[in-house]
């Protein structure tokens, strides 16, 4: 008989304890995590959880509203248990996330892992796995590594049918303005790259001009004085045979901008911080919302971007009260992401960043599997290889839920992590993009972009 045992969060239900699965000492769990940016990868008893450090960090990284344990570890949605005996893994998770998503808790108790859940979770034995594989820790595991992929793959089969997942999207290959040039880009250096792109030959598909357009959340009618025509660059880009791609970050505002002091009753719940300002995220059951995005995205399209990349939509589901006051957080979520592919069209491809990942299958084409390769201040690699983890572990969404983005590869010689960094987004599927000033590249590192754009083995 399922027990209450756990304490909730603040808004959230409690943990009902749901089973409890008997496994050896070389028993490993999947905690699949909130959203693009939030910690995912595979644990062994003993390792410490992935844990916030400061309540931005919380909201930003993790699941808002959600603690984190003090025991054990916490799946949002999807969690797997590979005994460690090379017998099938053990899934927990759910196949619909249009409304909510349990968050799904494993703690060890000696020999069995105690699994608990805030709501309802579908429970199944996975289909036995052949040889071992690598599946996200960087190891090849033997048969307990084989019975976790296999998990995740059955995993990610069913619910790409149960929420129509987008399959078939091309990988394209994408040059992106942002780890060089960041909030300062410019119309000019769009046209440069364009230029160098065409001079190299370069197999690229889409030229993404990435934040900085703009000039800030919540303002992204205003283009930025200092950015320059973007009308013109799109038309540019588009000219020379390419995609044209944009940044928005269209479900996360500054509690400073000029939209949220004139609509307060937009306004949801505390999202992080950034840009120098708190970020609040956006009412997307508002009927004022919703006519605001969908102006918003009918002059994108007008301007003819056919590549978006959506950013910080976790803002879109951050737990607060609604105009709908029947809607969930998710539920909100997913109705503004349908807004946006409703206006775009169907043939305009979509990118999701800092996106809740249960909920966004079936409504983009792409999404971030991992952190950003570096922050501003990181440009010489003194921050890591941020993105690796998450990026290994999700490596199993790709082709089945949607088309898998390891972030950029940064190939110019100033960034000391370029080699590493570009065996692992050689070694990942989905998406190949680059985001230098192509004439900062050396004749290294217009090689490691050329393998890239051209699919060259890892």
């Amino acid at each position: 008989m399922p027990r209450e045992d756990h304490v909730a969060g603040p808004g959230r239900p409690p943990m009902i304890t749901v089973e409890a699965v008997p496994v050896t000492p070389r028993a490993r769990v999947y905690a699949e995590g909130w959203q693009s940016w939030s910690p995912t990868t595979w644990y062994r008893s003993g390792d410490a959880p992935h844990r916030p450090t400061e309540t931005r960090q919380h909201l930003m990284r993790f699941r808002p509203g959600a603690p984190v344990p003090e025991a054990g570890v916490q799946g949002e949605g999807l969690l797997v248990i590979d005994p460690g005996d090379g017998a099938p893994a053990r899934v927990f998770g759910t196949l619909d996330a249009a409304t909510d998503v349990p968050s799904i808790r494993a703690v060890w108790h000696g020999d069995r892992i105690e699994v608990a859940a805030t709501g309802v979770v579908q429970a199944w034995v996975a289909e036995s796995g052949g040889a071992g594989s690598r599946d996200g820790d960087g190891d090849d595991d033997g048969p307990d590594g084989a019975a976790g992929t296999a998990a995740l793959a059955g995993f990610g089969e069913r619910m790409a049918v149960a929420a129509a997942a987008r399959r078939g999207s091309p990988d394209l290959r994408v040059w992106c303005t942002w780890y060089r040039y960041f909030e300062s880009v410019t119309a000019a250096d769009v046209r440069e790259n364009l230029n160098a792109i065409d001079r190299h030959r370069l197999p690229v598909d889409v030229v993404q001009i990435d934040d900085g357009w703009s000039t800030g959340t919540g303002e992204w009618t205003r283009i930025r004085p200092g950015f320059g025509a973007l009308a013109d660059t799109i038309a540019a880009i588009r000219d020379s045979g390419r995609r044209a791609g944009l940044w928005l970050a269209p479900f996360t505002v500054g509690a400073a901008s000029d939209l949220a002091r004139r609509h307060p009753d937009w306004l949801t719940g505390a999202a992080g911080a950034n840009w120098g300002d708190r970020l609040v995220g956006l009412d997307l059951t508002h009927p004022g919302v919703r006519a605001y995005l969908a102006d918003l995205f009918a002059r994108v399209r007008e301007l003819g971007v056919d590549y978006l990349k959506l950013d910080f939509l976790y803002g879109g589901a951050v737990p607060a009260p609604r105009f709908d006051d029947t809607a969930t957080g998710v539920a909100a979520y997913r109705s503004g992401l349908a807004l946006i592919r409703e206006v775009m069209g169907e043939d305009v491809y979509l990118l999701g960043c800092g996106a809740p990942i249960l909920p966004s299958v079936g409504l983009v084409d792409a999404m971030r599997v991992s952190p950003d390769t570096f922050h501003e201040g990181g440009e010489d690699g003194s921050q890591g290889l941020r993105g690796r983890m998450s990026l290994r572990a999700r490596a199993w969404q790709h082709g089945v839920l949607w088309v898998n983005d390891p972030d950029c590869l940064v190939a110019r010689p100033g960034f000391a992590l370029r080699e590493e960094w570009a065996r692992e987004v050689r070694a990942a599927p989905g998406l190949r993009g680059f985001s230098d000033r192509i004439d900062e590249l050396d004749a290294r590192g217009l090689h490691l972009v050329r393998r890239l754009l051209e699919g060259a083995p890892a």
